[in-house]
């Protein structure tokens, strides 16, 4: 039977590799040097250099299940976050190492992350039922339905903006004007992100908004009312 896979690195490194080879040289001697932090679902469909336009060198990349944000405090507290570490590593990294400008945070249509918030998971998958705690303050005390299902997917994006926000290293960035956040809605059968824009408290079609995101983030910083439940 053939080995697809390895048919596959040999295709890259006979055939596509020759046409880049100067590119990854630059990388390898230079350095990383990106400039937006990519938080994003694990969805096969979701393909962020496809969807933004980038190349090799330009987004640090985060993908799980739902495009979820641990909190930052259970880490500290812990001294471990039981299995949420990784995630919770790369902000730290990217913020404090990598200096990105920008961390996008981005949910899609149709997440089987999202709907296994409703419709709950088996028991030999212990560790995403545990991952899933990280979103259920996003579920609405509805009926599963496709509006449903959406306005879910985009409140996880939202809820997942503030806790970046409780990440020490990314307030002060923030607060500085040197770091932007940005919670996009990818809807996979339109080809269209929806931004949230955090002075409207909504999602946006990108095709008609303004920016690509909520900028700072700073009208809702320390205020009563989450922006997961202003809307």
């Amino acid at each position: 039977m053939p080995d697809e896979l390895l048919a596959r690195l040999r295709r890259f490194h006979d055939h596509t590799f020759p046409g880049v080879q100067d590119q990854f040289q630059h990388l390898v001697r230079d350095g990383q040097h990106p400039t937006i932090l990519f938080i994003g679902c694990s969805d096969s469909r979701l393909v962020p250099y496809l969807l933004t336009g980038t190349g090799p060198g330009e987004l640090f990349i985060v993908r799980n299940v739902g495009a979820f944000v641990p909190p930052y405090d259970g880490a500290t507290r812990r001294g471990e976050l039981a299995g949420f570490h990784g995630t919770a590593a790369a902000i730290e990294y990217a913020v404090l190492n990598l200096k990105v400008a920008h961390i996008v945070v981005c949910g899609h249509s149709h997440c089987g992350g999202v709907r296994a918030l409703y419709e709950g998971v088996g028991p030999d998958a212990p560790n995403l039922n545990a991952w899933l705690d990280l979103g259920r303050e996003a579920v609405l005390p509805v009926q599963l339905t496709d509006e449903a299902l959406r306005r879910t997917e985009q409140r996880a994006v939202v809820l997942q903006l503030e806790r970046l926000m409780d990440y020490p290293m990314v307030r002060r960035q923030v607060d500085a004007g040197q770091l932007a956040l940005h919670g996009w809605h990818y809807v996979i059968e339109d080809g269209e992100v929806h931004v949230f824009d955090v002075h409207v408290g909504a999602f946006v079609p990108a095709s008609s908004a303004e920016h690509s995101g909520t900028g700072p983030f700073l009208p809702f910083a320390g205020d009563d009312i989450s922006p997961v439940d202003a809307w």
